[in-house]
Order: structure tokens, then C-alpha cells, then sequence
């Protein structure tokens, strides 16, 4: 079992404080949810754990490792961004084997999502393709912990419910830390949740507490 541990993150932008001394861990085997509202904070903490941002302050470990820099993280965080990141002009059976050992290489060969477009590139393929591609590669990424950053946007449930599965069979040899603002996704996903507000985390048991701190209306 490997744990990420981040803890004292801090940051601030023109003097608003998003992040104030936000701690979360994460052990392999565990699937956690972060919710929160546009602008609380969610993909700059994702981004710091990745990082590809740095907080004011911030101290995280993976196991005995202290990550301060990318090349640290090899191996030990893969990041799903909220953009798109693929390069527009390698084509996509010779992307995945950049992300992915030889095994889950050749398993998303035979994905029907990802089959139909191993011999496309990027800049052919829709928004929606492309995402799709992108959450796969990063899910079965050679990593022990997993960012994903609204990986269910736009996505038909079809698709959502393949993604959810395909998280829950990896998450018996990985950690995730998953940000969507389909709640119910990330809920129905996750062992444990945590509301970003007011630049603090906040654990969530059910819906009464998403009302409670305004996150959902009441009528829910």
C-alpha cells in the first residue's frame, strides 16, 4: 500500500486566499471525491498536487518520497487536467504506450472507445473523443495516484458509467482524487467526500450536508 500525504497548502491570488492550510490524504486502494463551486480552489489544489502549480506553502510525500518537483512525481501521480492535453499530430496508438505499460497498453487497444481511433490523430477527433482517450490513458497510466479533473464533463451517461467501472477496477491497485461538478457521479464513485469552500475541505457523509453548506438546493 502507498499513501500521498499533502498537507499545509496554501495559496493566494491578489491577496483572495483560495487554499488555507488544506490537508488530504490518499492511500492506494481509495477512491476520494472533491467537490466544490466554480472558483473555490479544486483544480488549483489538483494542479499543486501535480505539480504543475505551486501553493505559497505546501508539503507533500508519497510515501517516505518528498515531491517538490514533476520528475519527482514519475511514476507516483498522473494529472488529468480540465483542458485538453493530447498533441494534435501523433496518433493515438502511438500516444497510449507514452502513458501506459505494455498490459493495459494493449487493454485499451481493445477498448471500443479508444479501437475505432488508434490510427487518428488528435486534431481529427471531437472534443468529446478526445476526452474520452485522455481519462483512459491517465486511469490505466503507469502512476499509483490518479488526478482526475472533471473527467465526466460532457460525457453521455453511457460513457460516464463506462469510466466509473473502469475507475473502480483500477482502484484496487490505485489511489484517485476525483473533481466533477456532477456530484452525484463523484458520490456514487467515492469512499470518501470533501467540499472545497471558503478555501477549507470539509468531509460530507450524504446530500443533507451538500444543502447544509449551500452546495445543492434543498429541493435535491
Amino acid at each position: 500500500m502507498s499513501k500521498l500525504h499533502v498537507d499545509s497548502i496554501t495559496k493566494s491570488f491578489n491577496e483572495r486566499k483560495i487554499l488555507q492550510d488544506i490537508y488530504i490524504g490518499c492511500e492506494t486502494g481509495q477512491v476520494i471525491g472533491l467537490l466544490g463551486r466554480n472558483g473555490s480552489g479544486k483544480s488549483t489544489l489538483l494542479k499543486i498536487i501535480s505539480g504543475t502549480e505551486h501553493g505559497d506553502t505546501q508539503f507533500i510525500r508519497c510515501d517516505n518520497k518528498i515531491l517538490r518537483t514533476i520528475p519527482n512525481r514519475k511514476n507516483r501521480i498522473s494529472y488529468l487536467p480540465q483542458d485538453l492535453f493530447l498533441p494534435k499530430y501523433i496518433k493515438i496508438k502511438n500516444l497510449i504506450p507514452l502513458f501506459c505499460n505494455q498490459r493495459n497498453t494493449e487493454l485499451l487497444f481493445t477498448s471500443e472507445f479508444v479501437q475505432p481511433f488508434l490510427h487518428e490523430k488528435p486534431k481529427n477527433l471531437s472534443k468529446g473523443e478526445q476526452r474520452i482517450i485522455e481519462t483512459l490513458m491517465i486511469i490505466y497510466s503507469e502512476a499509483d495516484f490518479i488526478l482526475l479533473d472533471e473527467p465526466f464533463h460532457s460525457l453521455s451517461p453511457k460513457v460516464t458509467e463506462e469510466l466509473k467501472k473502469n475507475i473502480h477496477q483500477e482502484s484496487a491497485y490505485k489511489g484517485f482524487i476525483i473533481s466533477d461538478h456532477n456530484f452525484k457521479d463523484v458520490m456514487d464513485i467515492s469512499g470518501l467526500i470533501y467540499l472545497l469552500s471558503e478555501g477549507h475541505l470539509k468531509q460530507i457523509k450524504d446530500l443533507s450536508e451538500l444543502q447544509r453548506y449551500n452546495y445543492i438546493p434543498k429541493s435535491i
